[in-house]
């Protein structure tokens, strides 16, 4: 029983401790070297040497399913593709967790020897694999829920922008700028794409692939056919933020009608009753007195 405690608790404490490095740590040094590069503009670097992360990458990249691993790298991009959580860090992270949920499993159901126990143990098996995914769709639905609320006004910068005289990539580049949140990022990526070489179409459309807002969805479209058939896009963009600024005022009324039925719950089960005690409760109290003394 001993040993097996020693075993079961070295099989946690390795899977943790190296998970919490490869969160934590800030880089290898060719990852530096890399991104000294880029930021310098220099193309060639130098291959990145293997180092011990690379093990649990290529063992969790081995057990996971290529279409998984495509949503995965989805997931990713809604959440910003976070510095501290590359693809590869993901997937060694999945495995490693894995295996000390299951060692602490095996802990309980050896400690315990209960059914609901072991049923435990399983979920735990199960909840640590999938924590990296619960943690990037969380970071993706805010990062989508801060773009949307941004929306609207981008477009109304980018419209007074337009109608000053500026070109939409212009308009664009000034909105990317100023603006300080995801979707300022996101603005300021399409155009860095666009220098690389890719065309505008696969820029924008790569942008719609970054974002699940149905409204910036509909804008990058909207974009992409006026370009294609050369339709004005001042008053594309002119049409867009219009839109955008009646979806918001629709969002904003929606959220005011579900109000009284959000409050509903903690109003019956919070307030109610104490409201309930406090006027009623000396009329109790004096009934029961009354019937008890007669």
């Amino acid at each position: 029983m001993n040993l097996m405690l020693v075993m079961s608790l070295l099989l946690i404490s390795a899977p943790l401790g190296f998970l919490g490095w490869t969160l934590f740590s800030p880089g290898t040094r060719s990852n530096n070297s890399v991104q000294a590069n880029l930021h310098l503009g220099v193309t060639g670097a130098e291959p990145a040497k293997g180092n011990s992360s690379h093990l649990l990458t290529n063992i969790g990249r081995a057990l996971t399913p290529s279409g998984y691993v495509r949503k995965l790298d989805h997931l990713l991009a809604l959440a910003g593709r976070p510095a501290s959580m590359p693809l590869g860090r993901v997937l060694a992270a999945k495995p490693a967790l894995c295996l000390g949920a299951a060692a602490l499993g095996v802990l309980m159901a050896s400690a315990a020897q209960k059914p609901v126990i072991t049923v435990l143990a399983l979920f735990l098996t199960v909840l640590g694999y999938f924590i990296p995914d619960l943690l990037l769709y969380s970071k993706g639905q805010e990062r989508q829920k801060a773009m949307q609320l941004e929306l609207a006004n981008t477009l109304d910068q980018m419209l007074i922008s337009v109608e000053a005289g500026l070109g939409f990539e212009s308009a664009m580049q000034r909105a990317g700028e100023t603006g300080k949140g995801p979707l300022a990022q996101e603005l300021v990526r399409t155009l860095q794409d666009m220098q690389v070489g890719r065309s505008r179409r696969e820029s924008y459309l790569a942008l719609a692939e970054r974002t699940s807002i149905p409204e910036l969805r509909s804008f990058v479209k909207a974009v992409v056919q006026a370009d294609a058939y050369g339709i004005a896009l001042s008053g594309v963009l002119r049409t867009q933020a219009k839109v955008m600024r009646v979806k918001r005022r629709q969002r904003a009324e929606e959220k005011a009608m579900k109000l009284p039925v959000t409050v509903l719950f903690p109003l019956l089960f919070f307030i109610f009753p104490v409201l309930f005690i406090i006027i009623l409760g000396p009329a109790v109290i004096n009934a029961i007195a009354t019937f008890s003394g007669s």
